[in-house]
């Protein structure tokens, strides 16, 4: 996993670099949790006042889906529609289908933290947003996966301010093995 939370880190990075508006709330935040020390490590406690910094980085992970394709097998045979799916199919879904669904999110093609606000999310369908699959094979690292972006991103941004140097559409997102942007996460630091 370390491919990819290295490479939802870095759109984390970039969005919060075309949005200071965001990039401001989130180190006010961090500001307000580790005040002016830059040294000390995140402890679990200081994660979870984080809130904001944790919106941005799934909205990040909406947005920009890491993982764009998700393979499941067909335990049972399913009916849909007058067609019949056998059972042992094997089926190819795309996350971002759902994750830019107008019908589960209010701004779907935007880049709006405002998506994971508490009371949004349990209005919304369960598998609307799925950046670590879904179900009883989902990924076991996703928990682990958020804290570590939120302690190392906790640091970055304690440090530094980024400005996005090429913004969307010029550096558009391909799929390798996982989803990584055309020209890599240009952005300019400015020591905080």
């Amino acid at each position: 996993g370390h491919d990819t939370t290295a490479s939802a880190m870095g759109f984390t990075i970039w969005y919060l670099g075309q949005y200071p508006e965001y990039q401001k709330l989130v180190q006010a935040e961090i500001d307000e949790v580790f005040g002016d020390d830059v040294t000390r490590d995140p402890t679990e406690n200081d994660l979870k006042w984080l809130s904001y910094l944790e919106r941005c980085i799934k909205e990040g992970l909406r947005y920009s889906m890491v993982i764009f394709k998700v393979l499941y097998q067909f335990a049972i045979e399913w009916r849909i529609q007058g067609v019949t799916l056998p059972n042992n199919l094997t089926v190819m879904l795309a996350p971002i289908l759902s994750h830019r669904d107008p019908e589960h999110w209010e701004r779907p093609e935007d880049f709006w933290p405002n998506h994971f606000l508490p009371d949004k999310g349990s209005a919304r369908h369960p598998f609307a947003y799925i950046p670590f699959s879904a179900g009883p094979r989902n990924c076991v690292g996703q928990k682990f996966a958020i804290a570590e972006e939120k302690t190392v991103l906790s640091w970055f941004f304690r440090r530094y301010s980024v400005e996005s140097v090429e913004p969307f559409p010029g550096n558009r997102p391909i799929p390798e093995i996982i989803l990584k942007p055309s020209c890599g996460f240009p952005v300019r630091l400015f020591k905080r």
